[in-house]
This record gives C-alpha cells, structure tokens and sequence, in this order.
C-alpha cells in the first residue's frame, strides 16, 4: 500500500504512467463486464424468440460504452489529475465526450423504439394502407426528433465552455443576434423541416405511394424531413424537396386505395365491328392473373374523319400489374384485328396516296 501511494504521489515519476495504465486496466475491465452482460441478454432474447431485442441490444453497443469510457475518464482526471497543468483541459474532454454520449445513445433510443415500432407494420400486405400511413408518420418524426436532439445536445455542448456559453444558450433558446442570424440563414432549412412535419400530420404523400412528379411515374421510396425520393420505373431516382408536395399539384394513384383502372385506345375503322372485340377482351382478361376482375369494358370515346377511337378500360389490384396488363391486352387485340379484320385499322388518305 506504500508502495502505491508513493507511485501515485505528486512527486513520482511514475505517477503519469501508472495512472494512465490503471485507467486502461480499468475500462478492459468494465469493457469485459459490459461483454458478459450482454451475452447474457443476447442468450435470454435467443431463448424468448425475439430477435427484435438483440437488434436493439446492438443499436445500444456503441454510445453505452462511450458513456462507460468517459465517466470513467472524469473519475480518474478528479481523483489523479487535479494537482496537473492539463487538468481543465481533460475535464473539458471528458465533459464534452460525456455530453456527445449521452446524446448519441438518447439517438439510438429513438432509432431503436423507431425500429421496433416499424416490425409491428405488415408492409407486405397488399392492402397497407394503414401500415404505410403508420410507417411515414414513424420515418418523419423520427427524423424531426434526431435534428432536435442534436441541436440540443450541441448546445449543451457549447455551454460548457465559459466563452461559447452564450452562443450555446442563444442556440438552445433561439434568441440573441446569433440566434437571429442563424434564423435567416436556415430559413429555408427551417421550412422544409416545418413541411415535412406538415406532411407527417397531412399525410397528402406516404411511403410506396404510387405518384407521378414533374411527369415521372415511380414509387416513394423515402421521405425525410427535406426531400422526398421517388423510384422511377426505369430505376432512376427523382430527388424532390419535400415541400414540393404542399405548394404544387401532383398525382398520387395510391392515396386512398391502391385499385387503378387503365386505359388502351385503338384507332380503327368505321366498318370494323365492337362486338367481337368486346368478347375477346374478355378472354384476354380471363387468362391474366393481373385482372381484379372489376371493370371490362370498351367504349366508342370519339368519331374522327377517317377513323373512331375505341377505349379499352381495365382494372387492376395496383399499378405495377395494371401496366401489364395493359401491354398484354393491347399487344393482344392488336393481333387479334390483324387476323379477323385484317386492314381495320386507321388509314388516313395521304397513306393511301403513298402507297
């Protein structure tokens, strides 16, 4: 015990390094302890059949142990450093890593409870309606939480500084000139961030939300809390700042049901008979799985010169198979006038003439 007071004593020698050494001994230590206990719960949720769990136990790894490490680091720099030139400046680091912990696992708290909320969804079910309303909702607030979190902890970060504490409190309380100017410069960060909250709450737009933007048919495939990302058909990406959706029209096939009609106009001849046609829409239609068996039909819709403009309607679970279907049904009744009424298509005089 002499022997370790005298190594520990200001006027040692050894005190820097054996200090430094106890304190790496120390977090092994509790690094060991912290892996036994997590194996230990990683073997309870295997035996539970949650797998769930042990997601969120990883999620937690992290910023559990940078928490362990830096108050850990305060304890030793209180206990050993205090009599040393560097010792406000450790403080100041275990301070700040202490802040930037805790801000980093109040984080992962919120992804992990955004995570486990979001495995109750069932978004394989075809009719998701509900899942993917609960799913946009969870994506946008989660993401409005982490930027408040962040400026929060920011804040607090800068406030232990006794010469950024008043920018820190004008951060945290968004008052004072500095406050005001970063305002104006995040005016329109600021908007944005207001729109995506509007659509959590409006909900004009939702995840997989079949949409066509500035003429681009695609899916939603993300939405954050400044833009939005739609998947086009082609696998393109359209990239839209999010309040795009609240100042500016656009069309959403799948907002209140993912059911679609479809259409496939034909130009055809005055002479050529719908009856028949109509009887083999219907054998079309029945051989293909991507019909919902709800709307067959065609129609006459206009009467030209030379020709009449026959629409076909057809109707499909969603919009994905309604394309299909559309391209099999056209590519099909094309054939069909082809053999049975073979020069029933429009043929306008200038074609006539060339010929």
């Amino acid at each position: 015990m002499d022997q370790l007071k005298q190594l520990i004593s200001n006027d040692s020698v050894w005190r820097i390094p054996f200090v430094i050494l106890f304190f790496i001994l120390s977090f092994i230590t509790i690094y060991f302890i912290y892996n036994f206990i997590e194996k230990r719960l990683k073997r309870h949720v295997v035996k539970t059949n949650k797998p769930l769990n042990d997601v969120i136990i990883s999620f937690l790894r992290a910023p559990v142990l940078w928490i362990l490490f830096s108050i850990l680091l305060s304890i030793y720099n209180q206990l050993f450093m205090p009599a040393e030139n560097y010792f406000e400046v450790l403080t100041n680091i275990s301070r700040i890593l202490l802040i930037a912990s805790l801000g980093w696992f109040t984080i992962k708290v919120v992804k992990s409870l955004s995570f486990y909320l979001q495995n109750k969804l069932n978004i394989e079910d075809p009719n998701n309606l509900e899942a993917r309303k609960r799913l946009t909702q969870l994506k946008m607030f989660e993401g409005i939480l982490i930027a408040v979190i962040v400026v929060l902890f920011i804040s607090i970060s800068l406030m232990t500084f006794e010469a950024l504490k008043n920018i820190g409190v004008s951060l945290l309380a968004s008052a004072g000139v500095i406050g005001v100017i970063v305002g104006l410069a995040a005016q329109r960060s600021v908007g944005q961030i207001l729109s995506g909250l509007q659509i959590a709450l409006t909900q004009p737009l939702r995840l997989d939300d079949v949409v066509i933007v500035e003429g681009e048919w695609g899916r939603v495939e993300e939405i954050t809390i400044t833009y939005v990302v739609v998947k086009i058909w082609d696998e393109r990406r359209l990239v839209v700042p999010i309040d795009y959706f609240l100042t500016k029209p656009f069309q959403n096939w799948t907002r209140a049901t993912s059911d679609i009609l479809g259409t496939v106009f034909l130009f055809v001849s005055y002479d050529l008979p719908v009856d028949p046609l109509r009887q083999k829409l219907r054998e079309i239609l029945n051989e293909n799985p991507n019909w919902d068996k709800r709307v067959c039909n065609i129609q006459v819709t206009d009467s030209k010169e030379w020709y009449k403009v026959l629409r076909i309607l057809v109707s499909s679970a969603d919009s994905s198979r309604n394309w299909d279907l559309k391209v099999d049904v056209r590519e099909k009744m094309i054939d069909f006038i082809n053999r049975e009424f073979p020069g029933s298509f429009a043929r306008l005089p200038i074609d006539e003439k060339r010929g």
